[in-house]
């Protein structure tokens, strides 16, 4: 498993969007969730 670092701020933030002790990894795969989303609409926004 890969280890990463982040700033405090970072962390902070994090804390910030987290609900009911939710996991980091829990809510980075949320993240990725609606990254991944927000892209795929994108993309198929520019094919009408």
């Amino acid at each position: 498993m890969p280890k990463i670092h982040l700033d405090e701020e970072t962390i902070a933030r994090l804390d910030g969007l987290r609900q009911d002790e939710e996991s980091y990894d829990d809510i980075v795969n949320e993240l990725v969730n609606i990254y991944e989303s927000e892209e795929l609409t994108l993309f198929h926004s520019g094919d009408l």
